[in-house]
């Protein structure tokens, strides 16, 4: 089997181990999604479990992300001077490990520093993952392959997160903490899968000196293009994790629905994006990355307005909202990784997927944490001032549909 490095920094696969490592990278980032994914769904059993307000709530949320992009930007001055594969199944092997510390937490404190550590390696798997489709997929089936990785945050939506919740339901002396132990879990068999399709890239470092640590990093931030991806990363995330950690909370307290209708809500949409994360890579690499994303983009800024400001409607009316929200918030960032992923040098494609990974954990924790002290609860227990985050999503979004057509493509990447 023939795999080897060529000229523009790709690792050449066969069809078959092309495959197969995609499959293995999607399997990887279903387990850190729902990890990260299924604390939302959960927040009224925490709130209520450990007595907690909105504000820490929202920091719950937001640690995860803040120590992920801690970690990818420790990552990012030492992943060119270690084997890809090596990195990758050291990170996963301990985002594992702190997935199933944060069942065991006790509390509020010691669940706050295991969401915090799996989040630690939780962005250095954010980073890794893109990193490889970068190093393996030539840049016109990128927009597909893509698609193929990011499909998992649609099948952790649609399988991973509606089983979590089922488990708290059917398993009550477990209750909260069921849906961890099940990610904990599935890690370890997506482990053994990744250590046999995941292939090896060494180092591309001719000067591998401590002293020369800080250099790839500092060569990757004199490039005002991956500034400007940087920027485009930071805007998605505020458009969409400024709403989605507090649908759950919305849904059951304004609303009033019951807390296993959400399950119908994250599988309804997590069916759909199923499919159309797919197609939307298809249309990326058919029409070009930048377009799709506008088009995409302008089309959800109506479920962002709609799940924000909408009064009490029947269960077939919520369902249709949510579902084009994940269709379209979750589908806007297939061509919108496509895009960053194409932007940067070759040859430091780790460095900067690690730096890109940094930008958007700290971008989701910035719009969690910042729709958390917005959002207020009022004397009767609901949520309060909800339709401004959806503004504040909106006008994120419509800054990154300007950002992104200056975003231009790397040497030998093609053409946006």
């Amino acid at each position: 089997m023939r795999k080897y490095l060529d000229m523009s920094h790709h690792l050449t696969l066969s069809t078959k181990d092309e495959n197969r490592l995609l499959l293995t990278l999607a399997g990887i980032q279903f387990t850190h999604i729902l990890d990260f994914m299924i604390i939302m769904p959960l927040g009224p059993m925490l709130m209520r479990a450990f007595d907690l307000t909105t504000g820490q709530f929202g920091l719950l949320v937001s640690v995860y992300t803040f120590t992920a992009a801690a970690s990818a930007i420790l990552t990012a001055t030492v992943i060119e001077r270690f084997n890809r594969r090596h990195v990758i199944l050291f990170s996963y092997a301990a985002f594992i490990v702190a997935t199933a510390l944060c069942a065991a937490a006790p509390s509020y404190a010691l669940l706050l520093i295991a969401r915090s550590m799996a989040g630690a390696f939780g962005g250095v798997l954010g980073a890794m993952i893109l990193t490889f489709v970068g190093d393996t997929i030539p840049y016109e089936r990128r927009g597909k392959a893509t698609g193929i990785v990011m499909s998992a945050f649609s099948a952790s939506t649609v399988f991973g997160v509606p089983l979590g919740l089922l488990f708290v339901h059917q398993i009550p002396a477990l209750g909260w903490r069921a849906p961890f132990l099940f990610a904990a879990f599935l890690g370890l068999i997506f482990w053994g899968l990744a250590y046999r399709a995941i292939p090896s890239i060494p180092t591309r470092l001719a000067d591998r000196r401590l002293s020369r640590m800080l250099a790839p990093m500092l060569k990757v931030l004199t490039f005002p293009n991956h500034w400007r991806a940087y920027g485009f990363m930071l805007l998605m995330m505020m458009g969409g994790f400024t709403v989605i950690p507090f649908i759950a909370l919305y849904s059951t307290t304004n609303l009033g629905y019951p807390e296993n209708y959400l399950s119908v809500l994250y599988l309804a949409g997590g069916a759909c994006t199923i499919f159309t994360g797919r197609y939307f890579g298809h249309l990326a690499d058919k029409y070009g990355k930048a377009r799709v994303f506008r088009i995409i983009a302008l089309c959800s800024l109506l479920p962002i307005l709609a799940i924000t400001n909408t009064p009490a409607l029947p269960m077939w009316g919520l369902l249709f909202i949510t579902t084009w929200f994940f269709i379209l918030v979750s589908g806007r960032f297939v061509p919108g990784m496509a895009v960053i992923t194409s932007a940067c040098i070759p040859s430091l494609r780790g460095t900067f997927m690690s730096m890109n990974s940094a930008v958007q954990s700290a971008g989701a924790a910035i719009a969690s944490l910042l729709a958390g002290h917005i959002i207020t609860r009022n004397p009767q227990g609901l949520i309060e001032h909800y339709n401004l985050v959806g503004y504040l999503a909106c006008t994120s979004t419509l800054i990154a549909i300007w950002l992104v057509t200056s975003v231009k493509p790397e040497h030998g990447e093609g053409n946006a």
